[in-house]
């Protein structure tokens, strides 16, 4: 009776021990996830409406949303320089056309009645003064109404980057929105233009480590997919000033994504670039 016990132990072990030696080996990580570096190409906000989260700036939400930033600061009453804090709820929408037409036409009414009263004040004084005062009063009044100069100055730009272009910008509704420029990791990467920093860091999806530089109140400049960011948010950088680094980061190539846009949309960075 005990032998025919160990035999069955004994069958059972070796049973066990077969078993143990024809399982399957582990498949590698890489084939676990194959869409890990399958990062969308474009950032989208969704609905009219945006919770600003921690690392936000209204330049960023004004990027990814494709908005010029001084819309959404009129529509959404943000003074400058533009401060939002987290929570704080921002709308991606134009405010009604009724309400935006009964302010016109209050303003007109406004208008029309002040310009109305200078214009009698004015007429008053002329009647009252000098001959000579008048022709003096006149030169300083034209020198008063003369239109002030554009402070969006010309602006002078360099390549922020060297390397080869692996992407280049499309006019198509879901079109690559800039130029992939690709070189290897570490390459520097410059400051296009002479500018303010007004945001710096990873928080919209889709970019990675990004830079976004104002520089002037129609064009912004922007430096996706970075290894290392060498400037600070406020920081005001000179053209052609080393700003990061070439990297990868939400991207499956080593390459600078480099995007222009004119009052929040996208242009086509070659018609600029020298």
């Amino acid at each position: 009776m005990n032998k025919q016990i160990r035999c069955y132990v004994a069958l059972f072990i070796s049973v066990l021990l077969c078993a143990c030696s024809s399982r399957h080996v582990p498949a590698p990580v890489s084939s676990l996830n194959n869409n890990i570096n399958d990062y969308p190409s474009r950032i989208n906000i969704n609905g009219g409406k945006y919770t600003v989260q921690k690392g936000d700036t209204l330049y960023s939400i004004a990027f990814s949303a494709g908005k010029d930033f001084r819309e959404l600061a009129k529509n959404n009453s943000i003074p400058s320089p533009y401060t939002i804090v987290p929570g704080q709820v921002v709308s991606l929408l134009e405010p009604s056309r009724s309400r935006v037409t009964q302010k016109k036409y209050k303003k007109k009414a406004v208008k029309k009645s002040s310009h109305l009263q200078k214009s009698n004040r004015k007429l008053k004084k002329e009647l009252d003064k000098p001959k000579k005062r008048r022709y003096v009063q006149k030169q300083a009044n034209q020198k008063i109404s003369k239109p002030q100069g554009s402070t969006n100055r010309k602006l002078s730009w360099f390549w922020p980057a060297k390397g080869k272009i692996i992407q280049r910008f499309s006019n198509k509704e879901n079109g690559y929105k800039g130029l992939q420029i690709a070189n290897k990791k570490g390459t520097a990467v410059f400051a296009a233009a002479q500018g303010t920093v007004v945001y710096a860091g990873s928080a919209l999806r889709g970019y990675g480590n990004l830079i976004i530089l104002k520089h002037n109140d129609d064009y912004l400049s922007a430096y996706a997919h970075n290894s290392k960011l060498l400037i600070k948010e406020k920081q005001i950088v000179k053209a052609g000033q080393k700003i990061a680094e070439i990297g990868n980061s939400e991207s499956s190539v080593t390459a600078l994504r480099f995007e222009i846009r004119y009052r929040g949309k996208a242009v086509n960075p070659a018609k600029y670039l020298p």
